[in-house]
């Protein structure tokens, strides 16, 4: 082995159907005002017109999909296009360093938005024909910040047995779609939307370098970013005074990693922030110190995809990469999510 464990490629992939946010308001409220009161159908207007989002992907051919889908049929709507959209990613992330399915000897997978036995990797597996020997994992109950847990399970993967491990973030946010006089649901579908996103890890001195990470978890607050079940189905609750939690918890994460290197924030050339949702990147970004120029590829994704959970902080990274990144270069990436938890990994480029 070579070193610490790299992030040879990273591939982001998204539902071809798009509605912009005027689009997804009128939608709701022509098939779903019969379930608001009057306070409901103004916030809705609020959140869905602000300007931090313009549009959102959907894993679906047509939104009427969405009205009044039954659990049945979402539950196979997400195991449908998780598969596809997760297939795509990953493919795309092998022929970027000229991989093939046969390189592959691990694969790490996180969605939190649909729950199938056996998990979406085994269908990987069958779809891309990768080796039926590989060391396969499916991880659920990280939320919004499920790609950096999934990113240390491989690095882990790779550090104890070599080859290549692919790392795969997926959600289909839509099929969590519900509609009640509740702010948490008004705000989660005015926010969250459909895609996916694949990483190759290999020990090779190419790409990202894997130098530190580190994760807080504050179960106390569970209560204020989770999903509930209600009548069989999941539910998204968010409390008003996220931000603050998550700032802290972010913030601490920041720190622990920086530690590392004895770095401070003014070194880091790249901000990867988990999008969130504005208050939330103000809110972290205020109690860092890192400047609004460094957030702008987090604020441009917020803008195209809105939030989609897990995958989302592999698209500010794939943006960033656009932008154009120097060897040498130091990078931080930070998700946050349900527990309340909050991850984040120093990396350098090669």
């Amino acid at each position: 082995m070579i070193g610490n464990p790299h992030i040879a490629s990273l591939a982001v992939t998204v539902p071809s159907y798009s509605a912009d946010q005027a689009f997804a308001e009128e939608f709701v409220k022509r098939h779903f005002s019969d379930r608001l009161d009057k306070r409901s159908t103004h916030f809705v207007h609020t959140f869905f017109s602000h300007p931090s989002i313009r549009k959102r992907h959907y894993a679906i051919d047509d939104p009427m999909e969405l009205v009044d889908e039954d659990p049945d049929r979402r539950i196979a709507r997400f195991t449908t296009r998780s598969i596809e959209l997760a297939a795509a990613a990953a493919i795309r992330a092998l022929e970027q360093v000229n991989l093939g399915v046969n390189d592959v000897s691990g694969i790490v997978l996180n969605t939190c938005t649909g729950y199938i036995c056996p998990g979406v990797s085994t269908y990987l597996i069958e779809r891309l024909g990768l080796p039926r020997n590989i060391r396969s994992y499916d991880l659920v109950g990280s939320g919004c910040g499920g790609a950096i847990p999934n990113l240390q399970v491989a690095e882990s993967l790779i550090s104890s047995h070599d080859g290549v491990v692919l790392s795969v973030s997926v959600e289909i946010c839509s099929a969590t779609l519900q509609w009640d006089n509740d702010l948490s649901l008004i705000l989660s579908n005015a926010l969250f939307g459909d895609g996916a996103a694949a990483a190759v890890i290999w020990n090779q001195p190419q790409g990202w370098e894997l130098i530190a990470s580190a994760s807080h978890c504050v179960p106390e607050q569970r209560e204020s970013i989770r999903y509930v079940h209600k009548h069989g189905q999941l539910h998204n609750q968010l409390s008003l005074k996220l931000p603050d939690i998550v700032r802290k918890a972010a913030a601490g994460v920041v720190t622990e990693v920086l530690k590392a290197r004895d770095l401070s924030v003014s070194d880091i050339d790249h901000w990867a922030l988990h999008t969130g949702g504005e208050n939330i990147i103000n809110a972290v970004s205020t109690e860092i110190g890192i400047s609004e120029e460094k957030i702008r590829p987090t604020r441009a994704i917020l803008s195209e995809f809105g939030n989609m959970s897990s995958p989302t902080v592999w698209f500010v990274m794939d943006e960033i990469q656009k932008n154009g990144v120097k060897p040498g270069d130091w990078c931080v990436m930070i998700a946050y999510g349900a527990g309340l938890s909050a991850h984040a990994y120093l990396l350098r480029r090669a």
